[in-house]
């Protein structure tokens, strides 16, 4: 739906400072409300930034083509000025970087286990039944969304990469975020699906430790959560990564968190071609 740029006032109260739900290199998020009452989250380009404004545009683009119950939805934007703005469903929860590294509350194993999982969703659909495929190229904890069921939802598709059939990878400048970038992408300049795979991996990582993918309070050789964990799984001692706000560590509840810290050292493997494919590490988390 295409929406105008006084239906966007109304919505933000004229961009409310007080109705921010976040602001990044890309913009502002807004909380908005339409006319029809429905509550939506409205994102609005910086101003005169072009670059930022193409990726808008590229969000618009790989959103429109996708329909999937773990992806965030897009209702619609706003192409009237210079500054577009994308309306999206509203998801309460905040994010999973949020739940882990910032709010009070504990995630149980039993939700952070479903969370990955949904996400694995939401990434196995892009990469093998969206068409052309897609790569999301910036797989993070803090762009999965929570709804109120904590169901997640995958965000933010503005350096994403419709990829065109038949092709295993896309030359490209380096994009994504410090922690989570796939090494070998950053050496070869050549994206593939493991791109996302080995971000993904970091994420169940986080999911297990509670850590920061990176924290400059850790010693200087495990700044990066990846090299870290991957060393204390390579030796057996997957107990010590458990964060220890998680409880209830029965026997059944260890097994599964080894079994997980090592998928996720198969996805952070450093040659793409020996990690797993996302409809593999799908299954696997099933």
């Amino acid at each position: 739906r295409i929406f105008t740029w006084a239906e966007m006032e109304r919505a933000t109260k004229c961009f409310r400072s007080d109705l921010k739900l976040g602001t990044g290199s890309f913009g502002t998020v807004y909380k908005g409300k339409l006319d029809d009452g429905t509550t939506v989250a409205i994102k609005k380009a910086n101003n005169g930034n072009a670059p930022r404004i193409q990726q808008f545009l590229n969000e618009v683009t790989i959103l429109s083509k996708v329909n999937h119950r773990n992806l965030v939805k897009m209702l619609g934007c706003c192409i009237e000025r210079e500054v577009p703005l994308l309306v999206y469903e509203f998801v309460p929860r905040g994010t999973l970087y949020e739940h882990l590294h910032r709010r009070g509350d504990t995630l149980s194993w039993k939700n952070r286990l479903r969370i990955a999982t949904e996400t694995a969703e939401a990434l196995t659909y892009l990469h093998f039944a969206a068409s052309p495929p897609i790569y999301h190229r910036d797989v993070k904890s803090s762009n999965i969304l929570l709804d109120e069921k904590l169901t997640a939802k995958v965000a933010d598709f503005g350096i994403s990469k419709l990829v065109p059939i038949d092709s295993t990878h896309i030359s490209t400048t380096l994009h994504g975020t410090p922690g989570y970038i796939d090494p070998q992408y950053q050496q070869s300049y050549q994206l593939t699906d493991k791109s996302d795979v080995y971000s993904f991996g970091v994420v169940i990582l986080e999911v297990i430790t509670g850590q920061m993918p990176v924290d400059f309070s850790r010693c200087a050789s495990d700044k990066n959560l990846s090299t870290f964990a991957m060393s204390v799984i390579q030796r057996g001692a997957i107990s010590e990564l458990i964060d220890k706000r998680l409880d209830a560590r029965t026997p059944e509840m260890l097994e599964c968190v080894a079994k997980v810290a090592n998928l996720a050292a198969l996805c952070l493997q450093f040659d793409g071609s020996s990690r797993p494919t996302m409809k593999f590490v799908l299954e696997e988390l099933k």
